[in-house]
Order: C-alpha cells, then structure tokens, then sequence
C-alpha cells in the first residue's frame, strides 16, 4: 500500500512538471502570505527565535539555508513550481526591482492573524504587516506600470495564497501560560474571533486587487512532534485535544469562503483543507512520524545549528518538532495543486494513466 501510495505522487508531480517545462506560468505573479510553513527569508534579520537561516535547515534546498523552515522546498515553493514559475518567488525582505512583478512572500515564522500572537518567540510579521508589506509592492507596481488602472489589471490575474491560522493555535490558545485566550473564550469563540479579523483582511486583499485568493485552513496541530512531546497521546495517534479546538477555525473558514464568493461575484476564493493534505501525508505511510529528521532545541522545537540531521530524510513526515520534510511538502503540494486547479490536474492525471 504505501509503495503504491508514494509511486502514484511521484508519477503525478513528474506529470507536472513535464508539462510545466518551457511554458509560461498558469498566471503572471504569485503573492504569499504566511507563518513559518511558507516563510522564506523575512525573519532572517529579526530579532526573533523563529529563523532558520543556518545548517543544517536548506541541507536540500540549491542555495542551502535561506530561512526556510525545512530541509528542502516548502509547500508554496513547491506550488510555484507546479504553476509553471522559473524561479521561487522571491522575500519581501529582499525583492527589488521588477523581479516583484512575478510575486512576493510576506509569509513569516511565529506570524498569525492576530497582532499578538507569537509574541513571546520575539519579533514577527503578522497579517496586518503582511498587507501593509503588499501595499507597498503594490504602489511600486503602479509606478512601474504607470497608472493604477494598469496595476489593478495586472494584480487581478495574479494568484494569491493565505496560510494562517496555526500559530494562533500554537503560540496562542495552547499557550495559557502566556496568553489568556483560552481562558477567555471556548474553542468555537475563539474560532469566530479569529474569522473575524481574517475577514476583514481578506477583504483588505481584495480591495488591493486581489481575484483569485487560497485560503488554506489549520491543519492537524496535534499530530506535530512538538505536541506529542508535551502532551503525549494518551494511546492515540495524535493529540486528538488540539485537533478538536482547532478544527473549529476551519468550519468557520468554509463558511467565510462560501460567504466571500457570494459578497464578491468578481473574485473567486478556494478553501483548501490543510488536515486532507495531512492525511494524505499518513497515508503515504511515512516510517517516522513522532520526530523530526534533526536534533531540535528543547526551547523552540527548531534544528540545533551544525548539527548532521538524518539520512534518510525521505522516510521522515517532519523535518523539526513543527515542521514538514519538503517530501512530505511534496505529498501536500500536490493534494492543494488538485483543489485550485482541477481541470489541470485531473486532465493531467487522466493523460499519465492512459499513457500507462
């Protein structure tokens, strides 16, 4: 079962990318905000303890440690790839130039919706900033293109994904030594305080010209490293406690996508289940699951820098206490791939097995 499941993941993604090679990307820019799953490089100048700018993160990425928290590509790297991008899409923290006009990554370590969230690993770019970072790619895109009518033409035909939501789980409701939000409301309260503010920055998205906006929801917090460490699973599989008050913010993120899809008939927004990519990821029957891939600080759950990581990196779920090995990203990227463009990827699917 399990060669069965990874073989037909591989066969898909060289599908992919075979039809990928020499053609122009699906859309002409590609915006992303987030926490450390997408972060490539914003908090590497930060006075903060979630960065990953050293050995051995990036052991498998060409450049080596960029800031990524992983050993390889993330799942939107891996994502733009699939869309057809030559390049990655470069860190707000260092894009200059024109290279902007093919998108920006906001996304940023310990970042959540609310403004308060990860606070105590530190400094962090949370979602206001994060569209307050766009607004100023977005007058530089008027100035390159002209007028404001050319710009928003322009930003209407980009793609733009939104992951947060976790560390507002994480480094926040599960956090009560630090934080009194679960003192202060139950799990489905929370969820709705949270939707709440998310609306309205979406809402702020749209209104800098975003028309085509993924959504993707909290995935299953539980099953981390990291969780089970501290709170053990009582003889399940996962801290199934984390999983349960969390999985409100999705149900509540169905419905906010529902919502904005009626209130804004011209843009079109795509909720992407984040625990469906996790079960995929168990269903590819990964041979450790419980760890990381390298020796992690005890304080932050991140790599010891210098430190030799495993081997076998291929057999691992995660890379750290929190994070994803880019194969698991990989096994992800694809399932989210099949959700925002369907047509491609089933027409795609369909092609390969004829072929087979």
């Amino acid at each position: 079962m399990k060669k069965a499941v990874v073989l037909f993941f591989l066969l898909v993604v060289t599908s992919i990318e075979l039809l990928q090679v020499h053609g122009e990307p699906q859309v002409p820019c590609y915006f992303i905000f987030g926490d450390s799953l997408a972060d490539d490089g914003n908090n590497n100048l930060l006075p903060t303890l979630a960065k990953a700018n050293y050995e051995p993160y990036g052991v498998d990425f060409p450049e080596g440690p960029t800031g990524r928290f992983c050993n390889g590509r993330t799942i939107v790297d891996i994502l733009a790839e699939m869309m057809g991008f030559d390049d990655y899409i470069p860190p707000f923290a260092t894009a200059n130039g024109t290279e902007i006009l093919k998108g920006v990554n906001y996304a940023s370590g310990g970042a959540g919706i609310l403004n308060e969230t990860g606070q105590t690993s530190g400094a962090r770019i949370c979602m206001d900033e994060q569209l307050n970072n766009h607004q100023v790619t977005v007058s530089s895109i008027v100035s390159m293109l002209g007028s404001s009518q050319s710009a928003t033409e322009y930003l209407n035909k980009c793609f733009y994904s939104v992951g947060m939501g976790d560390n507002d789980y994480i480094n926040n409701y599960f956090q009560p030594d630090y934080y009194p939000s679960s003192l202060l409301y139950t799990p489905e309260q929370f969820a709705k305080v949270l939707i709440e503010q998310f609306s309205q920055q979406i809402e702020t998205l749209y209104n800098y010209g975003a028309r085509k906006i993924v959504l993707f929801g909290v995935g299953m917090l539980g099953c981390t490293p990291n969780a089970i460490s501290v709170y053990g699973t009582n003889g399940s599989t996962c801290v199934e406690f984390m999983n349960y008050e969390s999985s409100f913010f999705n149900v509540e993120l169905k419905s906010l996508v529902d919502d904005l899809n009626t209130e804004m008939p011209d843009a079109t927004f795509i909720y992407v289940d984040a625990v469906k990519l996790a079960e995929d990821v168990i269903a590819a029957a990964f041979n450790v699951t419980t760890v990381g891939c390298c020796e992690v600080e005890e304080l932050t759950g991140l790599c010891i820098p210098n430190q030799t990581p495993c081997q076998n990196r291929s057999e691992y779920a995660f890379w750290d206490s929190f994070h994803p090995s880019e194969a698991a990203n990989l096994i992800s990227a694809i399932g989210a791939y099949s959700v925002i463009f369907p047509s491609e990827f089933y027409t795609r699917d369909k092609s390969l097995v004829a072929e087979l």
